[in-house]
Parts: structure tokens; sequence; C-alpha cells
């Protein structure tokens, strides 16, 4: 049996397989920092492989800063992390679909990584703004490890809280330093999407312009769908000497714009005024379209005939289809002749219309602006945690416009978990099955803030209470409609497993299996089970059972996508047992089993009687 890695992969080592199946002259060997070999890239070799001219500089058109090649090996880094179920803070945990993840949010992306990879249909951010006072809670030297940055700038205080840094306009990675905090996450943010996903990002004007060279970068230009303005405030500041700024911007891209679909908006009785039926067409309301062609085309330039003879000439650039389409509209109706017949008609029917396409603007009256998230807040706790939350009208229309009800949507800024209100709101409303995963940094409350006299320490806090009033609120606003209103907590903490799991290979393994157990003794099951969920790459939200069977727990994960017992000394009744519901995945402790020989009797239990099940120990 082997062993679970439980670790995040090397994302680096990964892609340099892949690049072997297609260049294989361009992957070399190089010696790593602990002296073994692993596969390198030849970049020299790849770049001229990929070139159709002899290369003799290093220039290319390119956005880069300063870190950026560090930030791109940071979020390719590998990390010994897991997350911890937390069922008593919770809500509905043994049904609900949804999760609320605490932790920062790169490493959270990393290990959820095999999980959801391909399975998020619909991502939204609202990342911290670049104000010049925004606090940071990311380093801006991603040349030296974690724990080496910390140290040295002194990132925690005496109590182990991590602190934060000031990314002000005298910091010399002013830019540089958020550039690289956005970059890394995006991605890994990219890996989640489905085909036909989409990623909303809220931003401002201090980066607008290097975010979309970044998702230029990450998502490809050609999968860019648009940069939108939203109006965050209506009323104007008083005068201050410059501008009052009263918008912000939603920049959306997609995964690969040949499958993605745009949805539509719902028609208004405003959008409709235009329609009328002045000839009793069958078909209803229409209005007139455009019958001219937008650029110059020689072959659609022609005469039309009018039944009484008259001869209209094209327009200017031709006419917008052949004449033959032409004759076929004529014939069925869509095109008819102006009482003069001096023009043709071209008719759009209200009927034909599914919606109306979105505008690149949306106005505060559409979809909320920042007064109404304030509001939203007020409502469920009596006074706003927070100065500038988004309002769920705006993460409405962005779902609306993903045109999918039972879709998988991801927000790893989560903050005050708007997001998590507008899908509750927005399943209620239609019966949607639409699922979310929350991302958010535990960081602490100022003490001077509403959330903190509030009793709330951490950000967090505030979220996950949002989530519980917000979804109180909505069943009593619509009795009768269910949705999903629970969400599964869990907590990014260090491995379940001893640091002796990893440096195995130094010592005796004999010897260490008598003297410590490779597992941590505050662990209890459910947080191996998670483990393993996340190192086989299995969605958290899925139900699972525990049952005593003899002396033994057994846990089975979604009817049998994983069967796992960490009990010490596991008879060969609990194996059989196990074998014979014949699992897709079974999980041991490597300690259940006394010796090598106990090990391959295992194996052979398992071939027999299951043998399609992958069997692992931990």
């Amino acid at each position: 049996m082997d062993k679970l890695k439980m670790e995040t992969p090397d994302l680096t080592q990964s892609n340099i397989e892949k690049l072997a199946a297609l260049f294989p002259a361009c992957v070399t060997e190089a010696r790593s920092e602990d002296g073994k070999l692993k596969k390198a890239v030849n970049f020299g070799l790849l770049r001229q492989m990929l070139s159709d001219v002899v290369l003799e500089g290093d220039e290319t058109y390119e956005f880069t800063w300063v870190g950026k090649k560090a930030s791109i090996v940071e979020a390719n880094r590998p990390i010994r992390k897991t997350l911890r179920p937390c069922p008593k803070e919770s809500i509905d945990w043994d049904t609900t679909e949804n999760l609320y993840i605490e932790g920062d949010n790169l490493e959270v992306l990393k290990l959820l990584q095999e999980s959801y990879l391909g399975k998020v249909k619909m991502i939204y951010i609202d990342p911290p703004y670049n104000t010049g006072s925004d606090r940071f809670i990311y380093p801006d030297d991603y040349g030296i490890s974690q724990n080496d940055y910390d140290e040295i700038s002194g990132s925690y205080d005496e109590d182990g809280n991590k602190v934060f840094t000031e990314n002000t306009n005298s910091n010399p990675r002013y830019h540089s330093k958020w550039c690289s905090m956005i970059y890394q996450r995006l991605l890994l943010a990219r890996n989640f999407l489905t085909d036909d996903g989409a990623i909303f990002i809220s931003i401002d004007d201090k980066e607008q312009e290097n975010l979309k060279k970044i998702c230029n970068e990450i998502f490809g230009a050609s999968n860019f769908i648009s940069t939108v303005v939203w109006q965050h405030s209506i009323q104007p500041k008083g005068y201050l000497g410059t501008f009052s700024i009263q918008h912000s911007y939603v920049m959306i891209y997609c995964k690969d714009i040949t499958v993605f679909r745009l949805g539509s908006l719902e028609r208004t009785v405003e959008d409709n005024k235009a329609y009328s039926n002045p000839d009793n067409d069958p078909k209803g309301p229409w209005r007139s379209g455009d019958v001219r062609n937008a650029l110059y085309r020689p072959n659609l330039i022609y005469d039309i005939i009018s039944p009484s003879g008259k001869v209209i000439k094209p327009c200017e650039n031709g006419w917008r289809w052949s004449k033959e389409t032409v004759a076929e509209k004529i014939k069925t109706g869509e095109i008819i002749f102006s009482q003069d017949e001096t023009r043709i008609i071209r008719k759009i029917y209200l009927s034909s219309l599914e919606g109306r396409a979105p505008e690149t603007i949306w106005f505060g009256k559409d979809v909320g602006t920042t007064r109404e998230g304030i509001s939203e807040l007020k409502q469920l706790f009596g006074q706003t945690p927070f100065d500038t939350p988004k309002a769920t009208h705006l993460i409405e229309r962005c779902i609306t416009l993903m045109n999918d009800s039972n879709m998988l949507i991801m927000d790893f800024f989560s903050g005050s978990a708007t997001t998590a209100d507008a899908v509750m709101q927005m399943n209620s409303k239609d019966g949607g099955h639409r699922i979310y995963i929350q991302i958010q940094f535990p960081e602490r409350c100022d003490e001077k803030s509403p959330a903190y006299k509030q009793g709330f320490k951490t950000i967090s806090e505030v979220g996950k209470e949002r989530i519980r009033r917000a979804a109180k609120k909505i069943a009593a606003d619509n009795p009768g409609k269910p949705f999903d209103g629970g969400f599964r907590v869990f907590k990014l903490a260090d491995t379940n497993m001893t640091d002796v799991y990893y440096s195995a290979g130094e010592y005796d393994q004999a010897m260490l299996d008598q003297l410590v157990s490779n597992i941590k003794p505050d662990r209890t099951d459910l947080d191996l089970l998670f483990g393993c969920l996340l190192e086989w790459g299995l969605p958290l939200s899925m139900p699972y059972t525990s049952e005593q069977i003899e002396s033994c727990t057994v846990h089975t994960y979604n009817d049998g996508d994983l069967i796992a017992c960490f009990d010490e000394s596991i008879p060969d009744t609990i194996i059989k047992e196990i074998a014979k519901r014949q699992p897709l995945r079974a999980v041991f402790r490597d300690s259940s089993f006394a010796d090598s020989p106990a090990k391959i009797n295992v194996g052979e239990i398992f071939k027999m009687l299951a043998p399609d099940t992958r069997v692992k120990v931990l």
C-alpha cells in the first residue's frame, strides 16, 4: 500500500511534465536545494522552439514588475497544510453543500486545487484596493521564505497574531506589491473555472490598468468580456478640489470565449415601449431594425424592386443580407416595404427576444450602491460592521449573466459574505441550486471598529454571522420557498501529520514506528477524513456517515467514494467488511497494522474482494 502525500501538488513539476510531452528536448535535470535531481526547463531552448526566427536577445513585449517571478514560484510551491472541519460553527453540517473557509486565500486555493479543478462556474472577488493606505496581510518580498519574512519584518506580535504593513505611496513597491499579491491568486483561480466559466473582479482606478494586463496574461486577451462601470455612489461629495468619484469597475474574463455564453437581463416595461403592432402582424409587436451593412461589401450592393416596380437603391455599404436572403425575408414578412415603397423595413419581433443585452454601465438604481450595502448590513446587525460593503444586487447581476441556476460560485475575498447572501436570495427567488465557497482570512477587527464593539474579533466571524442572520431573514421573507441556508466551516491549519511523516527517510522506519505516531495527537477522525478528501481530490460538501462495526469506527464518504478507518489494530474482519462494500478508495492509518506482513495481508484481501479499490495509508 502506498502512503498519501498529505501536501498540495507541486504545480511547477506538473507544468514541466506537460511541457515534456510537447517539447521533450526542452526538459532537462537540475539539482534542487536538497541536492536531489529534478526535472527543469531549458527556457532558452523552449523560446527558440516556439520561434520561427533565430533569437538573439531577451527583449519581449510583456508586463512585469519587481517580484513577479518570485510570485509565480510562490503560487506553484507545494504546502503542507490542511483544512480542519468545524461542525460546531457550521449550520446544517450534515446536509448543506455550501462552504465557508477561514485562512490565507493563497494557501486555501492550493489545498482546493485537486478537489475543485475545473468545477467552478463563476468566481467573484473584491480584492483590497491599492489606496495607498490599505493594510496588507501579504508579504511584499517573495524572494525569502514566509517564516524568514515574518521574522525580519516583525509580521507577528508577541501573541503570535499576524500584523499588517502599510502599502503607502512612499513604499517603493507601491504597485509591485499589489500586483504580486493578485497575480499569484489569479494564477490559481483560473484552474478552478469550468470551460464556460468566468471571473468577475471589482476594482478601482488605482490598479484597473494593471489588473487588465495581468488578466490578459493569465486568462488571455481573447477571453476578455468587458470592463463594467459600476455607479457605487449616487450622492456627490462636497467640493474637494478634485472630482467626486462615484464609480468603480467590475472586470470580467471567461475561461474560454468559444464556449462561454453571456446571459441576458430581464426586459422591463421601458425596454418594450418601442414595440407595437400597427399592421396587426400575427407574430405580435415589433420595431424597425437596421437593414444596412456595417462594412463595405461589394457582393451585397444590389437594387431591390418593390411590388409596384419601384427601384430601391442599396445603402452605402450594401444591404445586411444577400439578395436571396432578402427575398426570403420579404416572403416571410420579416421585411416589409414602406407605404410609399421607397425603403424596406426589417421587423424585430418582441416575441423573439429572450431578454436584453447587458450594458457596460451599471447604475446604482439597478444594481445597488455602497450605501445600499450598508443598509443591508444594518438590517441584519442593527448597525453596519463595515464601511464599504458591496450590495447584494451587484452580485446578483453578475450571477444573472452566467445564466446557470445550478452552478458553483467562489469568492476568495469574502469580506462581509455579500456573495453568500446574494446566492441564497437568488436560490430562494427562482428555486435554483447554486452553491458557494467563501474564503476569508480571519483578519482581526480594529478595536475602534463597530464590528469589534459588537463582539466580533475577526472579519470571518462577521461573515459567518451575516450568513446565519441573512438565511433566517430570507426564510422569513419567502415562506414556502426552500433554499440551502447552511454552510460547513473549515479552518486552515498545519498538516495533520507530524514531522516524522515527512522526514522518515532519514531514519530507520521500524524504529520510528515504535517511537512516535505519524499523526498529531490533537487531530480527530474528522480531521483525518477531510484531509484525505483534499489529498484525493474529492469535494468537501458531500454527505458521509460514521458507524461502529465491532470495536472500530468506519467512515463512508458519499456512498462509497471513500471508506476510512483510523482505529489502531484493525482486525481482518473489519478489513473484509470494508472490502466487500467495494469503495472506490479506502484509507487506514499506517499504525493500524503491526508490521509489513499485516499490510501485505490487507492488500491481498482487497485484491480478492475489491480489486478496483485504491488502498492507501497515512
